[in-house]
Formats: structure tokens, sequence, C-alpha cells
């Protein structure tokens, strides 16, 4: 049935036909169990959304709970108890100044949402000629129309390109793949960005960033600084600035929001994935209460926000991610994250001399290892290798799931991890690069 109906998402069918798929019956801590029984650890949370592990009875009677009450309500000219209380601990939470939460139900809507707000906040203010965006090269922010369009990763944006409003490009720092290092990155993007502002501020609604950590492009991680002098720079140059927190919000970088690590407090800011803990489609995008006065007028003046979604708000959600925040600070998950990230990197800190060990990159429990061809060159493995994708299926035999980015494997464990469970999950990773890069495995 699987093979006959079902399109999987970032999926070449034709490769997937031709394979034995990997079909989840349940889920129980940081392991999923397969319809064979067979179990595998979940080395990258369910694409990277999975906070307490899998079948948590606090969050399953969260949702039992609620569905006691109601399944659904919709937040049009109404509100519901879970989407009022959770509005308000997410404002509570979050970078100073952050206190107006509206609600979707992915990233992507997310970031639809706050490009849209930044476009009308201008237009509601009367400078409409400030309506182009900034993004950094290699972004991924999603996949409607609009995330697209501030998306920068040709192999999935590029096709797409007769249906996008054009963007500004600058480079997000990758100190691995740049000549100069940490300070010739940092540098480079900071240059780029300010000739550009210099040049057409008075254009630029907004600039989107993933802050500290790019997911999609390989897990890059910004050199320390970054993004604070990224943050002043659009102030300076009356610039919103967007934070894509989605990957990296609820403790993935060892913070709370990864804009924390620097003090930066951005005008809109976009959270989902590990919101509702991994359990329910539940976004949110949170916005200054600067941006929400230019939409707050009298009704015939038609500066209302005209966007929604049959389940923004979502009952259900709402509660079970009040009740996946409230275990975090009841387990101080997020503070936790530091010494398991320590645990992590000794564990993989000997593969750094592997022949085909480029780079390793690591904020948190958000890990990227890169494969190369060549050390002494980086001379990458050709896309036809499969790298990364030969040394996931590696890991999956030996019981762990996950998935690459290219030739960059990557490894997010859920945040509630143990640490013998994290010693054994790098075990795997480390144990399937070697077969796959030095020993010959070929599936």
């Amino acid at each position: 049935m699987d093979k006959a109906f079902l399109w999987h998402p970032f999926t070449q069918m034709k490769d997937y036909n031709n394979s034995d798929p990997l079909i989840i019956e349940r889920g129980e801590g940081v392991k999923l169990y397969d319809v064979q029984g067979r179990g595998y650890y979940d080395g990258f949370s369910s694409v990277w959304l999975n906070v307490h592990g899998h079948n948590v009875p606090e969050l399953n009677e969260a949702i039992v709970a609620q569905l006691g009450r109601v399944a659904h309500s919709t937040l049009l000219g109404m509100a519901n108890v879970p989407a009022v209380e959770l509005a308000a601990k997410l404002a509570a939470i979050a970078p100073e100044g952050l206190n107006k939460v509206f609600y979707s139900d992915s990233g992507a809507t997310g970031v639809e949402i706050a490009l849209k707000m930044a476009f009308q906040y201008w237009h509601n203010r009367g400078q409409i000629g400030k309506r182009s965006f900034i993004t950094m090269n290699e972004a991924y922010h999603g996949d409607t129309i609009g995330a697209v369009s501030v998306g920068a990763i040709p192999l999935y944006h590029e096709v797409f390109r007769p249906l996008l409003f054009p963007s500004h490009t600058v480079p997000y720092p990758f100190p691995y793949r740049h000549p100069g290092g940490a300070e010739g990155a940092v540098e480079t993007t900071l240059s780029e960005l300010r000739k550009l502002l210099e040049a057409k501020a008075g254009e630029i609604a907004a600039l989107i960033v993933e802050p500290i950590v790019q997911g999609a492009s390989g897990i890059v991680v910004m050199p320390e600084g970054c993004l604070r002098e990224i943050a002043a720079l659009c102030r300076q140059y009356d610039v919103l600035l967007i934070a894509d927190e989605v990957a990296t919000g609820f403790g993935r970088t060892g913070r709370m929001f990864a804009c924390n690590h620097e003090d930066v407090s951005p005008d809109l800011m976009v959270v989902g994935k590990g919101l509702t803990g991994g359990y329910l489609p539940v976004a949110a995008t949170l916005a200054t209460d600067e941006i929400y006065d230019a939409f707050y007028a009298d009704y015939e003046e038609r500066k209302t926000f005209f966007h929604g979604h049959s389940y923004t708000g979502n009952p259900l959600g709402c509660a079970v991610a009040l009740a996946s925040l409230k275990l975090m600070e009841e387990r101080r998950l997020v503070e936790s994250v530091e010494a398991k990230a320590a645990l992590v990197a000794r564990k993989l800190a000997p593969l750094a001399d592997w022949p085909h060990v480029g780079d390793i990159r690591q904020k948190g429990l958000i890990v990227g290892i890169e494969l190369v061809r060549n050390k002494a060159t980086k001379e990458p493995y050709d896309w036809a290798e499969r790298i990364g994708v030969r040394a996931s299926q590696r890991a999956r035999e030996l019981g762990m799931l996950t998935r690459p980015l290219g030739n960059v494997c990557v490894f997010i464990p859920p945040l509630a991890s143990t640490e013998t469970e994290l010693d054994e999950m790098t075990d795997i990773l480390a144990q399937a690069i070697r077969d796959v890069t030095e020993g010959g495995w070929d599936g």
C-alpha cells in the first residue's frame, strides 16, 4: 500500500519503491519501532522536532484531557483557552519585546506570515517602497512560495524560480568553505550586507536569517558575534530582522532560542518543530508591539492582517505545547543540553582525524559531519556517489535513523536522550561513517 498510494516528501520515489520501505508502527522513549518490531534510535528527532522522546505520558495525557473539552475551535474573531495560555507563555520565554503571537501549522507557513507581516507593516506606515527581502546564501525557510522566494538552495528552489519574487542574497558565514576561515567568513558576510543596505535599505522590508545554525545547507554554524552584528546593521538601516527559529528553537542549541546566545531580539521570530515536543503541527510567528501596532486601527482603515488558517491555534496542539514547555522546565531540559553536547563532542572528536571527515560542526545537540573525498583539498564527493545516503543506510542497519544533507551526516537526537543513549548513538554514527568511507560498505 505504501508503494502503491503514498508520495513521500523530499524522496525520489523510483529509488524508494526499489528499496525495502521502513514503516514505523510505534515509538517508545528515543526509539522508533517498525512493523517488523525492529527498534531504531531516533537520531534526527523525526526531522529535528522531537524533544522528550516518543509516547510521553505527560504529553499524551494533555491531549486526552483537552480532547474531553474541545478538539478545535477557530481563532477568527474568538479564542480558546490553550491558545491564549500558550501565547502568554511564548511571550514570556521569547527574546525581549516579542509580545504578540500569531499561530499557524508549520514552519513554512510561519515564515510566510512573517514575510507578509513585514511587507504590510511598512505599507500600513505609508512606506510602500520597502517591499523586498534579504536572505542568505543556501538558506532554507520552508516550501511555500513565499518561503521558497527567500530560500537559496538551488537543488530545492531553482525549478520554481518563475513562480517566485526576487530577493537579495548575502553570504551566510561558512568558515570551513571560506579561505579566510571564521574571521574571513564573518567579514565577507558583514561587508556584503553593509554594502547592500547602504545602496538599497529604502527598498528593503526585512532580512530573514537562520540564527546561529543554518540547517538544510549542511548544519553551518555561524561564528560568534556575527548574528549580533547582523542585527545591529538591520537596526542602523531601518530594516526589520526576521529570525527563523523553526529548527533552532526550544533548546536545540543549548539555549531556549538561538538568538539568546547573543542577546538578539528580532522584530519577528518564527517557531515550530519542537514547539509541541514533536507531537502535533503547531507553529507561531512572534511579533513586537511595534509591528502589531501598525495593524491596530479603525475597521474602515483596512489595516487588518488578512491572513489565517483553518486550524490556527488548534486547542489540542496548543495544549500539548503547554505540557511540553512545562516538562522542559520541570526536567531542566535546556540546561541539560550543555553537558550532553559536551559528551557528544568528546565522542565525535576522534573522527576529525579520519581521512574522509572534512569538518565536524556542532552547536548544542545539532551536529553535521561533512564527508569529503579529499581531506587536504576539501574536494566533495560527487552527488552520484550518495555518500551521505549510504552512511545513513548503514546507520539504519546498525540501529539508528538519521537523514543526510548531501555529503553531510546529521545527528540531532531528542533533547531527553540520556548520556548512555547518546553514547550508543554516536558509536553507531561513527561506525556507519567509517564503514562507508573506509570499510568498503556499499549496501
